[in-house]
């Protein structure tokens, strides 16, 4: 059984993302990622191309979908997002427009990306579940992808970002047995990502600082 390498919102930030990689080991863990691959730092298209080819050669890598990565898919098919646009959508519809990416397909794979791993002793999603309803409602405010609200503790160990925490280590909230791992790269907090076993236990944190080009 692999172990899972998780890791929390890259938000742009290819540097970033691309030398806390040097820790993963393919062959004996599956990566997986929370959501939130652009907007804010310097290079949404080129994170999400270095995404997609990540999963084209490993194809059990997880990537799920972030609030930011719904809001530019509805950008860019139902018209004008305000709130997308001014938390770094402009310049991510701007980078993408200079970029060799292809937006159409960045888009359709923002659309298909899942909104959770389950397994029977880990969930991790983008922002966590709350006690509602239908934490699955993607327009709903207490959604995985947009809560802020305390989490509800499952039986398994929450791994979730989304929430930045602004330092350079993660959270665990012991009433809901669960770890925030949005450290804030895209602030200079850095990345973080937590090793976990097969069994819901955390092998390994890992962090690496944000890298200048990233964010300057």
């Amino acid at each position: 059984m692999k172990n899972y390498f998780i890791v929390g919102d890259i938000h742009g930030c290819l540097f970033t993302f691309t030398k806390l990689l040097q820790n993963w080991n393919p062959m004996k863990e599956t990566l997986i990622c929370v959501g939130d691959f652009i907007d804010r730092g310097n290079f949404s298209a080129a994170v999400v191309k270095k995404c997609m080819e990540i999963q084209q050669t490993y194809p059990d890598t997880i990537f799920l979908k972030g609030n930011h990565e719904a809001e530019m898919a509805d950008h860019h098919d139902r018209g004008f997002n305000e709130n997308w646009w001014r938390q770094g959508g402009e310049a991510t519809w701007n980078n993408f427009s200079v970029s060799e990416e292809d937006l159409c397909r960045s888009v359709h794979w923002f659309q298909q990306l899942p909104l959770k791993l389950e397994t029977p002793t880990l969930m991790v999603t983008h922002a966590g579940i709350t006690d509602t309803a239908d934490p699955w409602n993607e327009q709903a405010d207490d959604s995985v992808l947009w809560n802020r609200k305390p989490l509800k503790k499952l039986e398994k160990l929450q791994i979730h970002g989304h929430t930045p925490l602004k330092t350079t280590k993660a959270l665990y909230t012991e009433a809901s047995h669960s770890w925030n791992i949005d450290t804030g790269a895209c602030y200079g907090y850095g990345l973080y990502a937590l090793l976990v076993n097969g069994n819901g236990e955390i092998q390994k944190h890992i962090h690496v600082a944000t890298d200048s080009r990233d964010i300057g």
